[in-house]
């Protein structure tokens, strides 16, 4: 009797915890990605045409590409694509939007040029990038930096003209010197701009580097959907779409989201 109790109790909790689970945000999204599907379905079913394929038919095309190793390859080049060009439009932009964030004077000079390039269409820097620097991989990965610079620059900025005029002035007293400064004063302050940064740049550097890979490079999920387009195959463009999709969102939720959190945590 004492058993059936407990195996009662637990399972009353169990049932508790998954309808917590259902009927929190997790149960939402289902909900709201099952209603999708079921549309999509629909909608497909009803237009019976081949520019407008189903979900299983999207199904079968990822498998297939999955199974043949087309997608995992093209996938990781674009993936590689898209963190060196991150790596590297974090590490100048931030670099420059310290220094003119912390410098009002350079600041008010170089304001115009920000605003050039924040105002300057991708297409037109990929297309410059291409003809000085030929189809290169050079001339891609430039072009994506060049592009996301200008963002990371904006955050960051903004982040290092709110810095704790009282902090500084407590690490002087304290004679921190401008290392100390810098690891336990400054980037701390910075780490939520940088996050954000971070966020805000992965977005964008993965979609301009599918339109740098669809003009002139030889493999990439921007090359697949030329091909695709080019073949007028709908199932492999939106199969692609969605396992990078899906790849995106895994290092947001994964790596992004978390890193955000924790340079939050010393924030009341």
């Amino acid at each position: 009797m004492v058993l059936d109790a407990g195996t009662t109790k637990a399972g009353r909790v169990g049932r508790g915890i998954v309808g917590s689970v259902l009927s929190g945000r997790f149960g939402w999204s289902l909900g709201s990605f099952l209603v999708l599907l079921a549309v999509w379905f629909v909608a497909a079913a009803f237009a019976n045409s081949r520019v407008f394929p189903g979900p299983l038919d999207v199904a079968h095309t990822l498998v297939r590409e999955l199974a043949s190793g087309e997608l995992a390859y093209h996938v990781g080049v674009t993936l590689a694509r898209v963190a060196v060009s991150f790596v590297l439009a974090m590490f100048i932009g931030c670099s420059i939007g310290i220094a003119l964030g912390r410098t009002k004077r350079a600041d008010r000079f170089f304001d115009t040029w920000l605003i050039f390039f924040l105002n300057l269409p991708a297409l037109v820097t990929i297309i410059l990038c291409y003809v000085w620097f030929g189809l290169t991989e050079v001339a891609a990965i430039l072009a994506v930096t060049i592009n996301k610079i200008p963002n990371v620059a904006v955050t960051v900025r903004e982040g290092a003209r709110s810095l704790s005029r009282d902090l500084e002035e407590m690490a002087e007293i304290y004679r921190f010197g401008w290392w100390k400064t810098l690891r336990h004063v400054t980037l701390p302050q910075l780490a939520p701009f940088f996050a954000a940064a971070a966020r805000g740049g992965l977005a964008l550097v993965w979609k301009i580097v599918l339109v740098v890979e669809l003009l002139g490079r030889p493999n990439g999920v921007g090359h697949q959907l030329n091909i695709a387009f080019q073949l007028f195959d709908v199932s492999m463009i939106l199969a692609y779409a969605i396992a990078f999709i899906i790849v995106v969102q895994i290092i947001e939720i994964g790596v992004l989201q978390p890193i955000e959190a924790r340079v939050n945590q010393w924030r009341r």
